[in-house]
């Protein structure tokens, strides 16, 4: 998976490494072959992630990540990447002021929380939902299992 940082923002320059695995790890999960996979990844203040959000879910309060997926599923997913040429997965937005505060708040590293954010956002452009329980579990037990293998657990 090629990860593309939209910003200049410094959390994407010092964790690029950390997203990196992550998308590896979420990609072996759903044996997805994905060399020319594009996510798009941007940091945001909370301003402008509270009007994407109002904009786009009709919220209108910041929130932490949006995620805009391209596929609706994990299976065609994969299947636009057995085709020819680039594919793009979709696109993440990270609000950093929001990341901050909540690694405070549960009391971890600023590095966990936006990886496990970027982690959330990637498994929403697999087609993971969580507006149900049983989905809202499956999800959830994805990104810890991912967490884990990367190396930054709860």
């Amino acid at each position: 998976m090629i990860l593309e940082f939209n910003t200049e923002d410094p959390a994407g320059q010092k964790w690029a490494g950390s997203m990196e695995k992550a998308a590896e790890a979420v990609m072996e999960m759903h044996d997805i072959d994905g060399e020319e996979l594009f996510v798009s990844i941007s940091f945001v203040g909370a301003d402008e992630i509270r009007e994407l959000n109002r904009e786009y879910r009709s919220t209108d309060k910041v929130t932490d990540v949006l995620s805009f997926p391209q596929f609706e599923d994990v299976e065609s997913l994969r299947q636009a990447c057995d085709g020819p040429g680039p594919v793009m997965a979709g696109d993440v937005v990270i609000c950093t002021e929001k990341a901050e505060t909540q690694a405070e708040g549960f009391g971890h590293s600023k590095e966990r929380e936006l990886v496990y954010l970027f982690t959330h956002s990637l498994l929403h452009l697999m087609g993971y939902d969580h507006m149900e329980k049983e989905e809202k579990d499956r999800m959830r037990t994805a990104e810890e299992d991912i967490m884990e293998r990367i190396g930054l657990p709860r």
